[in-house]
This record gives C-alpha cells, sequence and structure tokens, in this order.
C-alpha cells in the first residue's frame, strides 16, 4: 500500500513567496526527487496565507527514512514555514 503524506503550513509574515516557490523547487528536484520511494510531489496555495505539500510514497518506511535524511534545501524550505502539520495516510488500493 502506498501512503500519501500531507504538510499544511502557512508562510511566515514578511517570507518572500517568490524566493520560497525557488525553495521549494529545489526541495522536489534536488532531494525529494531522489529519495528512495518517492512517486509524486505537488505544493498548492489556499487561502488565508494556507499552504499544502502532498507526497506520495510506496510506503511508510520510505517516508520514515526520507524524513530522517538532512538536505540544505529542506532546512531553506523550514525557514519560510510556520504552523506545521504532517500527517500520513495509507491508501486502500
Amino acid at each position: 500500500m502506498a501512503v500519501i503524506e500531507t504538510h499544511t503550513f502557512r508562510l511566515r509574515a514578511g517570507a518572500d513567496e517568490e524566493a520560497f516557490l525557488q525553495t521549494d523547487k529545489l526541495v522536489q528536484t534536488a532531494f525529494i526527487a531522489n529519495q528512495p520511494g518517492f512517486v509524486r510531489r505537488t505544493t498548492a496555495r489556499g487561502i488565508d496565507r494556507e499552504w499544502i505539500v502532498i507526497v506520495l510514497w510506496r510506503s511508510d518506511a520510505d517516508a520514515t527514512a526520507a524524513a530522517a535524511v538532512p538536505h540544505d534545501s529542506v532546512a531553506a524550505f523550514a525557514g519560510f514555514t510556520e504552523a506545521v502539520a504532517t500527517k500520513r495516510y495509507t491508501t486502500l488500493d
């Protein structure tokens, strides 16, 4: 069964959205796409400064392993965000 991982958050007050989007792209291309078990990732903007990143993994073990890997782009991404909530869901198909 695959795992859907969600990260909901807000950008910090005064954060440069264009710089955030460049960092988000770097997380996707330089880090997450190279992790074992990675399937797909997308980022979306909601209302009232809300954002969500959705990542599809082959397994929970793959998601857990990737979360433990330090990477400069992930640290930079975290510097733009606040009130981060992460959840995982197991697919039923």
